[in-house]
């Protein structure tokens, strides 16, 4: 999936977060944003997603405007195009690993084992399927939360902060498991990250300030 932004700006009340942000990130490709804490990596991302709004500018998936579709379209349109990893992992504690992997398959009507269990084999959480999230460690759930975001093969992934509460070993194991599924699905991959380690496995690495975002 390509992915635009053009001129895109944000402000919370008078307080601008990001302005005049133009990217394109093009099918396949892995994209870093690294930046300050506090000029709006996470809103910007949540703006590629749709699940924020913005006050200038266009975001457009595979040339449809996101501005331009009603809240239940951009839901559909992430539920069948977009998987999101955040940073606290969000997996539901009553549901057991391969449940929570499975959602996505779920809310597209579609019910396939045998994929979930692939998925959890290829990220390294084969057999674990039956254990519940609070039995796993930081670095697994991040895991599950990877499987669950690609289970659905979307084309654009989008990754907050994905080791930013791991350590550097478990950090390590979780982006080569990122990438690697990236990589097989061929789906492009825009990563948000204080980690210059994590930024090096990309592409592309952009800078976002408040003025913009830069090579």
């Amino acid at each position: 999936m390509s992915l635009r932004i053009h001129q895109l700006g944000k402000h919370y009340g008078d307080v601008p977060v990001f302005s005049d942000v133009s990217l394109e990130v093009a099918p396949g490709e892995f994209v870093a944003i690294v930046g300050e804490s506090g000029v709006g990596k996470s809103t910007l991302l949540n703006c590629m997603a749709g699940l924020d709004t913005w006050d200038t500018g266009s975001v457009s998936l595979d040339g449809v405007d996101l501005g331009a579709l009603s809240d239940d379209q951009r839901a559909l349109l992430r539920r069948e195009k977009v998987g999101f990893v955040f940073q606290a992992f969000h997996v539901l504690p009553h549901l057991d690993v391969a449940q929570n992997v499975a959602l996505p398959l779920l809310l597209l009507g579609l019910h396939d084992d045998a994929r979930v269990q692939a998925l959890l084999e290829a990220v390294g959480l084969g057999g674990m399927g039956q254990r519940l999230p609070q039995t796993l460690s930081g670095g697994q759930l991040q895991r599950v939360a990877i499987a669950r975001a690609l289970v659905h093969r979307p084309s654009l992934l989008l990754a907050d902060e994905p080791t930013g509460n791991l350590d550097p070993t478990t950090a390590a194991k979780v982006m080569d498991a990122l990438v690697a599924q990236m990589r097989t699905h061929g789906a492009s991959l825009v990563l948000v990250t204080h980690s210059e380690t994590a930024a090096a496995r990309a592409d592309r690495v952009l800078h976002l300030s408040s003025e913009g975002i830069t090579a």
